[in-house]
Order: C-alpha cells, then sequence, then structure tokens
C-alpha cells in the first residue's frame, strides 16, 4: 500500500481558506488568534479581504500552491476546488462539507460525489469530507472553523495528537481543563481517501508528538494499522484508542454460540491488543491515560504503590485495582519495616498506606515516609491528594505533600503521579506545574487506575519478543498425533491427509433457502475435522434403531446418540448421553429418529477436567477470528471468553486460556486433577490452522465442548456453517477406531 506524505498538510508553511461564510471566516480568525507565522491566503469571489487579510477571487490567483487549503463550501464546489488544487500542486486540502457517502440517499449522489471527490483528488490528500480539519498546536496553524479551548505549545514542548472521526467530540476533547499539553487534534470525516491511520502516522513522525489517541468508529485499514502500531514501536511513541460500535448486524442470524459471543466488537479488541494499542472505554480515561503516558510513557510492570492520609481513600484505592492488570503488592518484611520507622508504631503500614496525619505539613517528615515507601522500586507511586477549592480556602499546607513526594521520587528515580478522587479538587494551573516537575496529575481514582492499567499493558507489549517465524499452529497441523490406548480420555491416532473432494453434506440453514449460509451436520464436520487430523472420538452415522445398536457394539460401550442437523442439540433435547449397553442405545434411537436428518453414535469421552468452546465467526474486517472460552450448555450466560485474530501462536492461545475465569480448574483448582493443558492447546491451535485454511469457506465453526481431560482433548460436539461447499473427506464421521474414545 503506497503512503502519502502528509507533512505539508500537517505542518503547513501557507494556508488557503477557500469559503468567505461563517466556517471559512472562521478559519482565518482561529489561525490569527493562534499566531500563525506563515502566508494566510483567504479566497472569496467577491470580497477584498477577510477579518483584515488580503483576499484573492480565485484559487487561480494564489501566488504559489498553498500547502493546506480549507474548503468551506458546498459539497457540489468542493470537488470543483479540489481539483484545481490538486492540479496546481498544493499538499493537501480538508473539505468540510457533508453529503457525500456518509448520506444515505437514494438518489445515489453521496456515492456519485464522493467518487468524483477521490478522482478530483488524485495523489493530493484531502481529509474528509463532513470534518472540521486539522489544529497544529505546535505551529499556530489551524484548518479549524470553530472555537477551541487549547493552546499553542511552547517552542522545545512536546504533547499529545489525538485522531477523531468525530468533529464534536475532538472540540469537547480542546475544552479540557486537566493540564494535558496538546500538539494536534484532527479530525477524519468520512475518511473518503485518507484514513484515520495515514492520518495518524503522519501525526507520530513529528517529534514533537509524545503520544498518540485514537477515536475511532471504525477502522480504515488493517495494514494501514499495523504500519501504523510498528512505526509508534520504533520511535517509542504509545498509542491509546477508544474503540465503539458494536454491529448488532453481525450477530443476527448467527445459529452457533460463537456467533452471539465473537462479532466486531471482539475482534476489534484483539486486534488492538495485538497491535500493543492499549484500549480505553470513556473520555476521561483517555485524556488521562494520555497525560500519564505524555509524562511517564509505557510501565516497566504492573506493580503500584499508594499513599495518603485517609484510611477511606487507601480502601479506595486498593478496591479500584480489583480485577485489574496493575496491583497493589504487599511490602516485604524489610520494607515495611524501613516506612514504620518513619511513622510510628501508631500506623498500619500497607500498601495502599495510610500515613495518618501525624506528619501533615512536615517537608522533612514526609519526604522520610514518602522516600521509604517508594523506595520499593514499584513501577508507578501515587499519592492520594485532592487540594482545596482556592475561592474558599487555603493550600499552602499542600504544598510540603507535593515537595516531599516530588523529593521521594528523584531520590529514587521512580515514576509517580498525584491523584484525585475528584477532578474539580486538581485545577488545571496544578496540573500544569506538576507536568513540569514530572509528576502525573491524574483526576479521579477509577481513571488514574485505568491509566495505570493502559501504561503497564503497553509496556507489557513493547517488552514481549516478536517472533520472525510463524505462529506455531499445533501438532494437528504438522504431525501425527500419537496412540495411547484404553478407554480413557486420551490422544488417539487421527488420520492427517487434507480431503480435497467436494462435499455434498451442506444443509441450507432454512428450508426456504433465504440465507447463503450453509451447515454441515455433526458427522459431516467431525469427518472434516478428523481428516485434518484433529481429535475426535470414534462415531458414525446411522439412520434406524438397529443401526445405531451395531455402531454401538462396534465402537464400544458407552457411547452417545444424538440427532443430527440440530443446531443445540441439549436445547432441543436431541442428545443421550453415557448409554451403556444396546437396549439403552435402542430406546435412545426411537425417541431420537424424528427429530433431525438422521443419528449420530460416537464413542463417550470420559474423565473430563473441563470443557471449552473453541469457535470461528468470519468477521467481515479481520476475516476468521476465535473465540474461546469456557464451554458447555450454560456458556452465552457465563461469558467467559477471549478472542483471537487468525493465525494465533501457540503462547497467544495459553495466555488466553489463562485470562479465563475456567483457568484455575485446568490449573488443578484445590487439590482436583489437572486438565492437560498442552492436548487442549494443541487442539485449539489446530482448530485455528484449520480456520485459516479454509477461511474461504467457513462462516462459523462451532465447537461446544472440547472436553478436556487429564490425558488428551476431544471434540465432543461441533457444528459448522459454510458460505461455500467445504472439502470433506465423506459424511459418515471420523473413521472407527475401538481404542479412540
Amino acid at each position: 500500500m503506497a503512503v502519502r506524505t502528509l507533512d505539508r498538510l500537517l505542518r503547513p508553511k501557507s494556508i488557503a481558506v477557500i469559503g468567505g461564510g461563517f466556517f471559512g471566516t472562521n478559519v482565518v480568525r482561529q489561525c490569527l488568534k493562534a499566531g500563525f507565522p506563515g502566508e494566510l491566503w483567504p479566497v472569496h469571489p467577491s470580497r477584498d479581504e477577510v477579518e483584515g487579510v488580503r483576499a484573492f477571487r480565485a484559487v487561480a490567483e494564489l501566488p504559489s500552491p498553498p500547502d493546506a487549503a480549507f474548503i468551506g463550501v458546498n459539497r457540489f464546489a468542493t470537488i470543483g476546488i479540489v481539483h484545481d488544487l490538486a492540479k496546481m500542486g498544493a499538499g493537501g486540502a480538508v473539505c468540510f462539507a457533508s453529503g457525500f457517502r456518509e448520506t444515505a440517499t437514494d438518489d445515489g449522489d453521496g456515492e456519485r460525489l464522493q467518487a468524483d471527490l477521490i478522482a478530483a483528488a488524485g495523489s493530493m490528500p484531502v481529509i474528509g469530507p463532513n470534518c472540521y480539519g486539522l489544529i497544529n498546536y505546535a505551529d499556530g496553524a489551524l484548518l479549524w472553523p470553530d472555537q477551541h479551548g487549547g493552546q499553542r505549545l511552547e517552542p522545545g514542548e512536546r504533547g499529545v495528537a489525538i485522531v477523531t472521526q468525530s468533529s464534536n467530540i475532538a472540540i469537547n476533547m480542546t475544552m479540557q481543563k486537566r493540564g494535558l499539553p496538546v500538539a494536534y487534534v484532527m479530525t477524519a470525516g468520512n475518511q473518503a481517501q485518507t484514513g484515520l491511520s495515514e492520518i495518524a502516522l503522519g501525526l507520530v513522525e513529528d517529534e514533537r508528538v509524545s503520544v498518540l489517541g485514537l477515536h475511532v468508529e471504525g477502522f480504515d485499514s488493517v495494514q494501514g494499522f499495523e504500519r501504523l502500531a510498528a512505526r509508534a514501536r520504533e520511535l517509542e511513541k504509545p498509542i491509546i484508542a477508544i474503540k465503539i460500535g458494536r454491529s448488532e448486524q453481525a450477530r443476527a442470524g448467527a445459529i452457533s454460540h460463537t456467533a452471539s459471543l465473537a462479532g466486531s466488537e471482539a475482534a476489534s479488541d484483539a486486534f488492538l491488543k495485538r497491535l500493543g494499542i492499549a484500549r480505553v472505554h470513556s473520555v476521561p480515561t483517555f485524556l488521562e491515560t494520555l497525560k500519564l503516558l505524555h509524562v511517564h510513557g509505557p510501565l516497566a510492570g504492573p506493580r503500584l504503590s499508594s499513599m495518603s492520609c485517609s484510611g477511606g481513600e487507601a480502601s479506595l484505592m486498593a478496591d479500584a485495582a480489583e480485577g485489574r492488570l496493575t496491583r497493589f503488592p504487599p511490602l516485604g518484611d524489610q520494607h515495611r519495616s524501613r516506612v514504620r520507622q518513619t511513622l510510628g508504631s501508631l500506623v498500619a503500614v500497607a500498601n495502599p498506606l495510610d500515613y495518618h496525619t501525624f506528619i501533615w505539613n512536615d517537608l522533612p517528615a514526609m519526604t522520610a515516609t514518602f522516600s521509604a515507601m517508594v523506595a520499593g522500586g514499584f513501577d508507578l507511586n501515587l499519592l492520594v491528594l485532592d487540594y482545596p477549592r482556592s475561592d474558599r480556602c487555603s493550600d499552602a499546607d499542600w504544598a510540603p505533600a507535593v515537595d516531599a513526594f516530588d523529593k521521594a521520587l528523584r531520590m529514587n528515580s521512580a515514576k509517580g503521579a498525584i491523584v484525585a478522587s475528584m477532578p474539580e479538587n486538581l485545577p488545571e494551573t496544578y496540573c500544569e506545574a506538576l507536568i513540569a516537575r514530572g509528576v502525573a496529575p491524574l483526576m479521579g481514582i477509577e481513571e488514574a487506575l485505568a491509566a495505570a492499567d493502559a501504561a503497564a499493558f503497553v509496556g507489557r507489549s513493547w517488552a514481549q519478543e516478536r517472533s520472525p517465524s510463524p505462529p506455531d499452529m499445533g501438532r494437528y497441523a504438522a504431525a501425527k498425533p500419537t496412540r495411547t490406548e484404553g478407554m480413557s480420555c486420551k490422544t488417539g491416532e487421527i488420520p492427517l491427509q487434507a480431503p480435497r473432494s467436494v462435499s455434498s453434506t451442506c444443509l441450507p440453514l432454512h428450508p426456504t433457502g433465504e440465507e447463503a449460509g450453509r451447515r454441515t451436520d455433526e458427522a459431516a464436520t467431525k469427518a472434516l475435522l478428523a481428516g485434518y487430523g484433529l481429535p475426535v472420538p470414534s462415531g458414525r452415522r446411522v439412520t434406524t434403531p438397529d443401526e445405531a445398536v451395531d455402531a454401538a457394539d462396534e465402537i464400544g460401550f458407552p457411547v452417545a446418540l444424538k440427532a443430527l442437523g440440530i443446531a443445540h442439540k441439549s436445547e432441543a433435547g436431541a442428545v443421550r448421553l453415557n448409554l451403556t449397553d444396546g437396549a439403552a442405545v435402542r430406546v435412545a434411537a426411537a425417541d431420537l429418529t424424528a427429530l433431525g436428518t438422521g443419528l449420530y453414535v460416537e464413542r463417550m469421552v470420559a474423565g473430563g477436567v473441563a470443557e471449552l468452546i473453541v469457535g470461528i465467526t468470519r468477521d467481515p474486517f479481520f476475516g476468521p477470528v476465535m473465540t474461546v472460552g469456557t464451554g458447555g450448555v450454560l456458556v452465552e450466560l457465563l461469558n467467559d471468553t477471549a478472542t483471537l485474530l487468525l493465525p494465533a501462536g501457540r503462547a497467544e492461545i495459553d495466555a488466553a486460556l489463562r485470562s479465563l475465569r475456567l483457568w484455575p480448574l485446568l490449573d488443578g483448582y484445590r487439590g482436583r486433577p489437572k486438565a492437560d493443558v498442552d492436548a487442549a492447546l494443541d487442539a485449539i491451535a489446530g482448530i485455528g490452522a484449520f480456520a485459516v485454511d479454509h477461511a474461504r469457506e467457513i462462516e462459523e465453526l462451532d465447537i461446544n465442548p472440547l472436553i478436556v481431560c487429564q490425558e488428551g482433548a476431544w471434540i465432543a460436539d461441533a457444528l459448522l456453517v459454510c458460505c461455500s461447499p467445504l472439502p470433506a473427506k465423506d459424511n459418515e464421521g471420523p473413521e472407527l477406531d475401538r481404542s479412540t474414545p
């Protein structure tokens, strides 16, 4: 993918403003207000000047091609002006007008006009349409048609860059009173030509940008975001994002458990995690995280300390860390003793620490305590401190606390932040002063801990080694599993050939044929999976009770009997488990024959430790996405899942399993038997490899449960929805093998 340079547009030395109405006039006014040092050229067909600046009648009369242009005319006139600017060699343009592809009209004008706009621009970068444009606080260059709340950066100062798809959210963010230094604010509009990732890549190259913050409604390009994340990592500039927008349409009509759990939201989260982009979920947290990263960069680890002169605040801090990546580790004996020596026996020393008010307003004593606490080598040290309101109270006694904390941090080469429990209790002027001292001012306890989480996530992502080789997709995709004898739950020998004959087992999702998807029944699905080398119990398709009994005798008891052609068998009463003799099989077969399209007899899996769900869905943007989680009939109710983009390596899958609430059970909870996690990883990686190899054919693949035993892991149920016929070995089920469960 070719990448245009946006240097002239983002950092212009000359700006043309086309359109003399309210918005065009405001652009000129904002440039003048910010002290833009370059050339400013209003363009208006009838006015001699705009805001006291000489105006030109047409683009053709400009003294030279402008580096940047703000086009504030209607959508029809915009196209011609873009053409003229591109032809004369302008550096880029912001298109303010709406009414392009983002507008749904029956006449198709929006689509047509957008295509015309892209054609008119050629290779010239165009931002928008339907966007406010650019605020460059580093150079005072504003292609911005409204008021804003920011201020110029001082020479040599750095700030964050914010890119958003919402102009109003951008305006709101400029109005923050949190002391956050901002270098750029930019809106992407409907990204007709230049996407959000390309804009962000242009901004991250500026040495005056410290951190990049993205407000994302939709990703413009997987490749573009991958390129952005890689370049930001090279430059050691963290990225955080708010990703909004859940696609209910993607879930409509889904028949598998996986599709009800996954979808674009989960895939987006997995994508950002893979790129090392920290995700936050609110504007306040977004701003506080930007601030923390601007001051300290990524955190080396998740270990935090907290100090306050209130037990209530200490408890709030402790509670806020519950369920987070970051934590407040207990103090070691020597560390606790050192802190206690500075406070005396009346203070219970812990982390978070309530140092009481014995040392309040005593600079030497506070310095000693804070230094003793900070000396523990924490990744971030927090001091909870709400300032009094200045209109009614004095804050003179607060200065020693700040000075002591600052001195303690410097003595220990440590990172620190002052946390106010309420935003109004940390005024902007105080924030600016703290940032100047290298201390991060954070507003809100929850926001502070969320910011620390994000900074620790980025630090951990950056620290992880990137393997140059393809991900290890598991032994089932590469080597033949070994056989173990007996009826216990162990890995059996499964044929590894990749069948190439076209299957005739795909059934319409609906009798009316309204859906394009095609569902294979369980027997056919398991034949495909077994043919790929995945661990599938022995089974056989039958049609009558007599055939079911014969199949059970040959497979070996106990067996399971299922009605085929039913998506969720448990809910429909279409499965009978642990049938131990022919009589039980015959009775069950008589009950189930009328429910589906046939019967399936399968060897029971014994000795299960835990049940997992492993599912694949086709995301329209990311391709095949894998969900792993707690399986069984309560899968949606528990919603204990993790989502991975494919291909996924073994280490990623292992981390996903360990993130589940189910993990302690797999790991031998309270003395229970441990599950064969290696076998589970092999199976899950193999399922992922199968999905990658058949990515064009698979719409949904739902394996629920994958039964993980003390030895081995087995695919006990499987549902496959195809968007096109999938190669299959046959439709009878896995090859019969008495030693395979």
